[in-house]
Order: structure tokens, then sequence, then C-alpha cells
């Protein structure tokens, strides 16, 4: 279960190493968002997830309540920008010059696995706390 738990800080780690250029884009660019909503919303709830990767990967790593609470915070943050656990896999069809349906393949994975860690968050989070 502890490993479980470190695992899914890792997962966070690498989440905020990916997020990072595009968080530093965001910041240094603002004033070059376009005007729809959707854009607008989608930087607006970067800068939030960013920081709150990192409080969520210190509170796993300490097996703390918080880090916990963090994520279940994050949950819908990730699902909106896009910024999944384990979404390092969509990078593998630009390095390994695949086509476009493996992106969609492994998106929708990604999308899937975001789910299952949910459900095993909870599932630990009863059983530590």
């Amino acid at each position: 279960m502890r490993l479980t738990i470190r695992l899914f800080a890792v997962l966070d780690i690498i989440s905020i190493f990916l997020l990072a250029i595009p968080f530093w884009e965001i910041i240094t660019h603002l004033k070059e968002v376009p005007d729809q909503f959707l854009s607008q919303a989608r930087v607006l709830l970067t800068l939030p997830m960013f920081v709150l990767l990192f409080i969520s990967a210190t509170g796993l790593l300490l097996i703390k309540k918080f880090g916990f609470v963090t994520y279940y915070i994050q949950f819908p943050f990730r699902l909106i920008v896009w910024v999944f656990s384990v979404g390092f896999i969509t990078l593998l069809p630009e390095f390994l010059n695949l086509n476009q349906a493996w992106f969609d393949i492994l998106f929708k994975l990604c999308f899937i696995a975001e789910f299952f860690r949910l459900y095993f968050t909870i599932k630990i989070h009863r059983e530590v706390f």
C-alpha cells in the first residue's frame, strides 16, 4: 500500500516536470491567451493545477492526509486541463513516429487510468486513515 502511494507521488512528480514548460509558457505569455472562454479557463486552471501537484506529491511522499485531499481537489482539474497521472505515455507516438491513432488510444487509456487512480486513492485513503 505504501508503495502504491509512493508510486502516485512519483507520477505527480513526473507530471510536474512535464507541465513545467507549458506552465512557464503560460506565465510568460499571459497577454496572448485567446479570448475564447475555453482557452482562458484552461489557462486559469493550469496555474493552480501546477501548484497543487507540488502539494500532492509532497503529501503522498510523506503519506499525509493532505496529499490525498489535494489529489481529490485536483481530480476535476486533471480532467479539464488534461494533466493525467500517466499522461507521459501519450508522448510515445511522437518519439516512436507512430500515427495519430496511437495517440488517440493512449489518450483514452490515460483518461481511464486517472479514474482507476482515483478509485485506488480512495480505497487506500480509507484503509490508512
